[in-house]
């Protein structure tokens, strides 16, 4: 094995199916193929869909990522593989593969958790973590923020969302205004055009009382039927919903709870380093309200690129070739898919 390890990438947590290359902290492939359009007439992932659809995908998607990166499969030094969290059926084929091409090639074994490989793709843009950082993630299944000392070896989490997570607010409020699924860019898209003060909508988690007990928790089923109410109360009155003023007005309030969270945070544990990752960091609101705000209070502020940002074979094995490097433990074949797998567990 060179210094600079070669690792493959296998992403399956939900429906897009994911396989990135990665040489030390360079991108060499990131392939994906997502059965959204298949989703979308349900308004949401449906998970036997998604697993049958990541079966179909896979052999194509590996070869697609290897002739892209001008590599063949004997040329890899180590395997990695999202075992959890996620959806179970959709995990198991991405582990089941994995185990395949770690036992076919001899090759290391590393089965990673999702939440953590969000957090180490930002080395194949950014460089190295700065160590301690504070890592905000937002996705349509979690709202969370982590203390990170060592990507490869534990997060420590300071707060999570207790019921709707953000990308799944913004895919309930895109229905409710009769938006594509899913909802993130295209209420991202609508909210351009509108204004995000027409309509102040509530900051969950925010009240005083809110932050003796849930200070760095995040809440959003409250403010997705707070809109559901308010267009409610407009139809009936008779009155035409301005689709951009309530798209922006919704996503300013998300925005503004996630960042000042994450800032009082980083403030609190003395933290200068804010990572952002995850599906809803590609929003392009809480991308400038959170680079802005951060740099008022001396706070640098690290994104991914959109297409990194959201679920791909990339981040699996940015954080696969980190394991490597560190001389981090691999996996045993006997890995399991872990649905509810803890941001604790970076390696099962």
């Amino acid at each position: 094995m060179s210094d600079e390890p070669l690792v493959l990438g296998i992403e399956t947590s939900c429906d897009e199916t994911g396989v990135g290359i990665v040489r030390g902290h360079t991108l060499l492939a990131d392939a994906v193929a997502s059965s959204v359009e298949e989703h979308a007439r349900f308004g949401g992932v449906v998970p036997e869909v998604a697993s049958r659809a990541h079966l179909e995908a896979m052999v194509p998607t590996i070869e697609r990522a290897c002739e892209t990166a001008g590599i063949a499969l004997s040329d890899v030094d180590a395997v990695a593989v999202t075992s959890g969290p996620g959806l179970a059926g959709a995990l198991l084929v991405g582990v089941a593969s994995a185990k395949a091409l770690a036992l076919g090639l001899d090759k290391p074994l590393y089965g990673v958790n999702h939440l953590a490989a969000h957090i180490a793709v930002d080395q194949l843009e950014h460089g190295p973590l700065p160590e301690p950082c504070l890592a905000l993630l937002v996705s349509g299944g979690h709202s969370s923020l982590l203390m990170v000392e060592d990507v490869t070896v534990g997060v420590e989490p300071l707060g999570a969302t207790i019921d709707d997570a953000a990308g799944e607010a913004f895919d309930k409020v895109a229905r409710l205004l009769g938006l594509p699924f899913p909802g993130g860019p295209h209420i991202d898209l609508a909210a351009a055009s509108g204004n995000s003060v027409a309509i102040d909508f509530p900051r969950g988690l925010s009240g005083r009382k809110d932050l003796e007990r849930h200070r760095f928790d995040f809440s959003f089923s409250g403010l997705k039927t707070a809109v559901a109410r308010w267009v409610e109360a407009q139809e009936r009155a008779g009155t035409e919903i301005n689709v951009p003023d309530v798209a922006a007005s919704f996503q300013e309030a998300v925005c503004d709870v996630l960042v000042r969270k994450a800032l009082d945070a980083a403030s609190t544990h003395g933290i200068d380093d804010i990572m952002i990752g995850g599906g809803v960091a590609a929003n392009r609101r809480l991308r400038a309200m959170a680079t802005e705000r951060a740099a008022a209070r001396g706070i640098r502020v690290r994104v991914p690129r959109p297409g990194l940002c959201t679920d791909n074979g990339a981040m699996v094995a940015a954080l696969g070739s980190e394991l490597v490097l560190r001389g981090r433990a691999p996996s045993e074949l006997d890995l399991p898919a872990d649905s509810s797998q803890p941001i604790t567990t970076v390696v099962a």
